[in-house]
C-alpha cells in the first residue's frame, strides 16, 4: 500500500461505475472526480426524469492508506403524471457527502485487496427541495481481485440509511474490468440494493474510460434497471489528480 519514492502511482478512480475501489488516493494528493448524468423512470402513470448537472467528489490522501472524501450533486427532477398532465420540477443541491476510505489489506493469492468506506450525508447543506430531516449514513467493504495483466474483478458489500427512513438497505456491486489498451478500459457491472421492508432494486451498466494523461481520465456509461423502474442511465465525466 505504500508508494515507492519517485514512482508516480497509477490513477484509480471511483467513477464512473457504482463500485468503489479499495484503493486510496496517494498521500498529499487531491483527486477530483466530476461529471453529469441523465436517468428516466417510468412507473405507469408517473414518469420521472433526473438531470445531474454536477456530481463532484473530492478525495484527498491524508496517509498512505487513508483518504478523506467530500462530495455534492446538483440535480433537477422532473415528474409528470399522465392523468392530469401535471409537471413538477425540483432542483438544488443534494446533502453534502463527508466521508473516508481506508485500505485494510493488500491482495494475497486468492485473498482480495480490501478497503472500507463510510459516509455521512449532512441534511443542513442541501437545497430546500432535497433536504431530509435526518442525517444519512452508509458504509461498504470494497474488495478487488487481479485476474490477469488486463482484467480484474471488484465488488462491494454494505448498507445505507437515508431519506428520513430508519429502514436499512443492503447494497451490493460486482464489476468486471478489462484494459483494452494502455489508455482505454472497458467495464460491465451489476449492482443494487435490498431494503429491509421494500422491494429490491437491481441494475446493470457498462462503459469505458480513456486515460488522456497519467493524471487525467475521461469516462462514459450507459445502463438501466433489471427490475422495474429505471429506463435508461447515461453518464459522462472526467477525473483529474493534482500532484503534490
Amino acid at each position: 500500500m505504500c508508494q515507492e519514492e519517485g514512482v508516480v502511482p497509477e490513477m484509480i478512480t471511483d467513477r464512473p461505475d457504482a463500485t468503489e475501489s479499495p484503493n486510496t488516493v496517494p498521500k498529499a494528493m487531491l483527486q477530483i472526480e466530476t461529471g453529469a448524468f441523465y436517468e428516466s423512470f417510468d412507473e405507469g402513470l408517473i414518469q420521472t426524469e433526473t438531470l445531474g448537472y454536477n456530481t463532484t467528489l473530492l478525495r484527498y490522501g491524508v496517509l498512505d492508506n487513508f483518504e478523506v472524501r467530500l462530495g455534492w450533486n446538483f440535480e433537477e427532477i422532473r415528474t409528470k403524471i399522465d392523468t392530469i398532465q401535471h409537471r413538477n420540477v425540483l432542483s438544488g443541491f443534494s446533502p453534502l457527502l463527508l466521508g473516508m476510505k481506508v485500505e485494510i489489506a493488500e491482495e494475497n493469492g486468492w485473498l482480495p485487496e480490501i478497503g472500507l468506506l463510510g459516509h455521512l450525508f449532512l441534511p443542513f447543506t442541501a437545497g430546500d427541495d432535497f433536504r431530509p430531516e435526518t442525517t444519512g449514513v452508509d458504509f461498504r467493504f470494497s474488495m478487488a481481485h487481479t485476474l490477469s495483466d488486463r482484467a480484474g474483478l471488484a465488488y462491494n458489500i454494505g448498507a445505507q440509511w437515508g431519506n428520513d427512513s430508519p429502514e436499512a438497505a443492503y447494497v451490493y456491486t460486482l464489476v468486471y474490468g478489462y484494459q483494452l489498451t494502455e489508455k482505454m478500459g472497458l467495464y460491465a457491472e451489476l449492482y443494487g440494493d435490498l431494503p429491509e421492508d421494500s422491494r429490491a432494486n437491481h441494475y446493470w451498466d457498462a462503459g469505458l474510460t480513456f486515460l488522456v494523461a497519467p493524471n487525467f481520465q475521461l469516462d462514459a456509461t450507459v445502463g438501466r434497471s433489471i427490475t422495474s423502474g429505471q429506463d435508461i442511465l447515461l453518464s459522462a465525466g472526467l477525473s483529474m489528480r493534482l500532484p503534490k
